[in-house]
């Protein structure tokens, strides 16, 4: 008897059949945009600000048209810094500092938003959905003028967010998407799961029970019953780390899968659009009918109260009617380290009140959807990493959650963007919490920049820096004066025709 190997390849499985002009067609004539989504920065965002973001998604996903999806999709792989010490005029303390952060492991977020219109049909596909059952392989209400109008309204989409002043969308090309000879596309990246510079296409194990691309094995939970989800969601919640009882550090309500996650994995949050009379006249039915089961348990009435307070509430306010689906797939080589994101991934979950539910039945499934309102909404992730500033002038600080180095700029920049209307700056802190030590840390390194410095120095706090300094340029900068009540001194902080500094 001759043995079969069950394998195929990945063209004869993946859902899509072409990329073109931007967008992504489906073997079910299903069209799809992509964008890439720039986030606000961790810890920046107050609750106000929240709200109007989620106001705008809001809005966004009014003006698509019925039967169509959006999928937003959150990457979070580990990485490790790399430090920059090539450049050319480090200084010894440059250089240490880049040492000292050398291979600091951190979570790389990339985000991404697919909008997809499909058909009644697809929307609604059950196990007898084939092509052996239809008269048409290409849906009916599939042609130029529905395309049209999709794009439009995507459109319009895309301007929403853009005007909000929080949230970016930038419109993906065809390679971004499929890649080139040289980088790897969006597409690549996620049939390997790997960073985007190492992204190489590998064997994938469709096994319900431990799927597997390459040597990465895979756990998924999901969030898509109603009973799974807690009793009132938000906007934004209180992240208590780093809030006191006079301050109020807001995160959104699903940043525990987010960045506060700290494992390989990605956040897919689905939103699709029925056509909402449809289902508000469904709901009305089935109030009806728990009216009627009413006097047979109480359960019934409680279920139509609830039922006549989602309807008053949707044709009061004017809201849609919307399906919703989350998942969270992580991933690992090593099998005791997927057991960790596991648990790490329930508890976050629980954090949320929500119930953690490990799906092993098809895991494979809901890995291939994810190639491509309202409460459904605050289950976004609404943050991402802090980034580093453009500009050219700034100092070197690290990320609160991780501790990566970045390049910021708080002198020119916040000016700039009318955070601010000059450059004055104060620390403030007890003794001993390091107060001295910053600003040795911000002066040595504006001084670095060609800055010119002039420094009070009441506690010879500053006396090893300015000697450092000093034999560097053999007596050129780095001059500490001292002074006593007897020899007093004064000095001219600016620059004048004679370089008279002091006297």
């Amino acid at each position: 008897m001759r043995n079969t190997l069950k394998a195929t390849t990945i063209e004869n499985k993946l859902p899509l059949l072409a990329v073109e002009n931007g967008c992504i067609v489906s073997k079910d004539a299903d069209l799809t945009v992509a964008f890439e989504v720039t986030l606000p920065e961790l810890y920046t965002v107050t609750s106000q600000e929240y709200e109007t973001v989620h106001g705008c998604w809001c809005k966004a996903v009014k003006v698509l048209p019925d039967y169509s999806i959006v999928h937003k999709q959150d990457w979070f792989i580990r990485e490790t810094y790399k430090p920059e010490l090539q450049k050319d005029g480090m200084t010894f303390l440059s250089r240490s500092f880049e040492r000292h952060f050398n291979e600091r492991p951190f979570l790389k977020h990339s985000c991404y938003l697919f909008l997809t219109k499909t058909t009644k049909e697809r929307n609604r596909q059950q196990s007898n959905y084939s092509t052996l059952c239809r008269g048409h392989i290409i849906p009916k209400e599939l042609n130029r003028e529905t395309a049209s109008r999709f794009l439009e309204s995507v459109e319009q989409f895309e301007r929403i967010m853009n005007d909000s002043g929080f949230v970016r969308l930038r419109k993906l090309s065809d390679n971004e998407i499929v890649g080139t000879r040289r980088k790897a596309g969006l597409i690549e990246r996620y049939l390997s799961l790997m960073p985007e510079d190492n992204a190489s296409l590998q064997d994938i194990d469709l096994d319900p029970a431990e799927m597997k691309i390459g040597d990465n094995r895979l756990c998924l939970f999901t969030l898509s019953d109603v009973n799974d989800l807690p009793a009132k969601v938000h906007t934004d919640t209180r992240y208590e780390r780093l809030s006191t009882d006079r301050s109020d550090c807001r995160l959104s309500f699903a940043s525990p899968v987010g960045l506060l996650l700290p494992c390989n994995h990605i956040y897919n949050q689905y939103v699709l659009i029925d056509n909402s009379d449809d289902n508000l006249q469904r709901f009305e039915k089935t109030a009806r009918n728990m009216q009627s089961l009413s006097r047979y348990s109480r359960s019934n009435a409680i279920n139509k109260e609830w039922i006549d307070m989602y309807l008053n509430e949707a044709h009061s306010q004017g809201l849609i009617s919307v399906r919703a689906h989350y998942n969270v797939i992580a991933w690992s080589d090593d099998t005791e380290e997927l057991k960790h994101a596991k648990n790490d991934i329930g508890s976050q979950l629980a954090s949320m009140e929500c119930m953690p539910r490990h799906n092993t039945v098809d895991c494979p499934t809901l890995y291939w959807a994810g190639i491509f309102i309202e409460p459904a909404v605050c289950l976004f992730t609404e943050e991402t990493n802090y980034r580093s500033s453009l500009s050219p002038f700034g100092i070197k600080m690290v990320d609160r959650l991780t501790g990566k180095p970045l390049h910021i700029d708080i002198s020119d920049l916040p000016m700039k963007k009318g955070v601010t209307t000059n450059r004055n700056k104060f620390v403030l802190g007890p003794s001993g919490s390091g107060k001295s030590f910053f600003m040795n840390h911000v002066v040595r390194q504006y001084y670095e920049q060609g800055t010119h410095v002039v420094l009070i120095d009441t506690g010879h706090s500053y006396a090893g820096l300015c000697a450092m300094i000093h034999r560097k340029t053999h007596g050129q900068d780095g001059i500490y004066y001292t002074y006593t009540e007897e020899h007093p001194i004064s000095f001219n902080p600016f620059y004048t025709d004679d370089y008279v500094r002091c006297c």
